[in-house]
């Protein structure tokens, strides 16, 4: 796999940009374990105080800056100092909640950018229109060093000849005034509406940044050891990978956060609930795996809401024509068979893997579109149940039947064939229901093996997958950001589409949700409805668990709201007392 591609894919894996949330994405109440959204502890708030972070996770790598972080924790951090653009409602529908006001022009393919007047860095200096322009010229720039130069950069206007070096200048970037901001585009599908969608969040403070040349950014002072920023919070200092500690933002221009500062460490995730019971943090993103061990803290409170993640069955059914950069469909596959793919979804018990594994925390997907998309999940769909007796009877009907007495079905000409499953390590959940899939896939008789007999590693898993390897099919997750546009990955010329998977239908079904038309509510929804319903019964993905984040809270904390769009922000984040309690 390129540099490029994996980073990017990481990148998607992680959801949306810094820039328009606050706390992890998600919107419903739990369902298995019926966790609340918000909480409310009694008591007086005191005059100050620090807030303590537990990040739970891996070091971070230090590019603290929306140009260059990669990591989920670096974009943690990142959204500390700098929140970004613009915000977002609870579908991640970009609207007036940030700094800047968007207009969107559908009929000429522009959006005016205006930001208020007042703002400033905290440096001191006064944040201008020019501070949201010059990250295009860093990001196109041919020395820029990041991951973010991709397709929503290249349909500004003008900005493949900055980049191929024909011009000095971005001319679909019209600066209006000193606050105002014209940007005109090449192609202006509904997605531009959504956070992350096509609208660039980037906003950076041009009189620093423009001290070091591009080739140089990353790895600078600006980025590293000393970013400057607008948000609730500064840096005060950083212990590299390991903590940050943050003093309040007096000038954040949402207003002046109560507490008096933060504190963020990086937490190992097997050592973060004794952290949490023994009073050493305010807050921290527990893992789920673990819940049982935790629900019933009497010194914090677990709040959590469905995010944008969605875990997958894929079928691999062709290759990716790197001469064509598209989707070749191969159908002498076994898998491009839809029979075969809609047997194996109903053989399949993922209500009961979301109970088991993940104490009901995780629930049967329905779409590819995660059901928090509340404005584009079609909820009349089912989905794929478990139904072995179903699976079967589909085989049989359509000619896969064990004709030589060996318990496994041969293909519909007759021939035997044995199919490869390639699924990631991880987590000590990750063997146990490999093994469940591979059973229950066997019970229906699909003859199935894991592919080198054992889990792979992330970089080596989708290696595989993007050189097109002997697998047929896979366990993967899809993080779909702000945006449920499913173009990314099931469209004909993305290289997302891991599965190689394309017809006719489904390119017309994508464009329908592409299309002026879609801008109009209904026919977004109505496009969203056909593509989904299609897709379910072709089946190149089988859609199997939503996923909740869970945040843990101290007692301390007094007011606390994870509602997507409409939760707490910084400005409003109070303490009761000094310390965190303790269990």
């Amino acid at each position: 796999m390129n540099k490029t591609f994996r980073k990017n894919l990481a990148l998607m894996a992680t959801a949306l940009s810094v820039s328009a949330i606050m706390w992890p994405s998600a919107i419903a109440v739990a369902e298995g374990a019926n966790l609340p959204l918000s909480v409310t502890n009694e008591g007086t708030a005191i005059d100050g105080g620090v807030f303590k972070y537990a990040l739970v996770g891996d070091p971070f790598s230090g590019a603290l800056s929306s140009l260059y972080a990669e990591k989920s924790n670096d974009m943690t951090i990142t959204g500390f100092i700098n929140p970004g653009l613009y915000g977002s409602d609870g579908d991640y529908k970009i609207d007036d909640s940030g700094l800047a006001k968007l207009t969107f022009d559908q009929a000429n393919k522009k959006v005016t950018i205006k930001i208020p007047e007042g703002v400033t860095w905290t440096d001191g200096q006064p944040l201008t229109i020019e501070d949201v322009i010059y990250p295009y010229y860093v990001v196109g720039h041919k020395d820029y060093t990041g991951i973010r130069y991709g397709s929503d950069f290249k349909n500004v206007v003008g900005m493949e000849d900055y980049h191929e070096g024909k011009s000095d200048t971005i001319s679909g970037l019209k600066k209006v005034d000193d606050y105002t901001l014209e940007i005109s585009y090449k192609e202006f599908s509904a997605s531009m509406l959504q956070a992350g969608g096509g609208v660039s969040s980037y906003v950076e403070p041009k009189h620093i940044l423009e001290k070091t040349p591009i080739k140089d950014l990353e790895d600078s002072e600006q980025v590293r050891t000393n970013p400057i920023g607008f948000g609730p919070f500064k840096v005060k200092s950083i212990t590299p990978g390991e903590s940050v500690v943050f003093e309040r933002n007096d000038n954040y221009y949402k207003g002046k956060p109560k507490v008096a500062g933060l504190q963020v460490d990086v937490v190992n995730a097997s050592t973060a609930v004794s952290e949490m019971k023994a009073g050493n943090y305010d807050y921290a993103a527990l893992p789920e795996e673990t819940y049982s061990t935790y629900k019933d803290a009497s010194n914090f409170k677990t709040l959590g809401r469905l995010t944008n993640v969605y875990s997958y069955i894929g079928f691999h059914v062709g290759t990716w024509n790197k001469e064509k950069e598209q989707v070749q469909p191969d159908d002498s596959k076994p898998v491009s068979n839809k029979a075969l793919r809609q047997a194996m979804a109903y053989a399949i018990d993922n209500d009961a893997i979301g109970k088991r594994f993940y104490e009901g925390l995780r629930v049967r997907a329905n779409s590819p579109i995660p059901s928090m998309f509340a404005s584009y999940n079609d909820g009349s769909i089912e989905g794929y149940t478990y139904q072995p007796e179903k699976a079967k009877q589909i085989l049989a009907d359509a000619g896969f039947v064990d004709k030589d007495g060996d318990g496994f079905v041969e293909d519909p000409n007759g021939k035997s064939f044995k199919l490869t499953f390639a699924a990631m390590s991880g987590s000590d959940v990750a063997e146990p229901i490999t093994q469940y899939y591979l059973d229950a896939w066997k019970q229906i008789g699909v003859n199935i093996e894991l592919y080198e007999g054992r889990l792979l590693e992330f970089n080596a898993f989708y290696d595989l997958l993007d050189s097109d390897a002997d697998i047929d099919v896979f366990q993967a997750a899809m993080g779909v950001g702000g945006d449920p546009n499913p173009s990314s990955q099931f469209g004909r010329d993305n290289q997302f589409n891991m599965m190689r998977w394309a017809t006719e239908e489904n390119d017309k079904l994508l464009a329908a949700i592409n299309s002026d038309a879609a801008f109009e509510d209904s026919a977004r929804k109505k496009a969203y409805d056909d593509w989904q319903k299609y897709v379910i019964d072709e089946a190149p993905v089988i859609p199997t668990l939503y996923r909740h984040s869970l945040v843990s809270i101290n007692n301390r904390v007094k007011n606390f709201d994870i509602t997507l769009g409409s939760g707490t922000e910084w400005q409003d984040v109070e303490l009761t007392a000094d310390q965190p309690v303790k269990e």
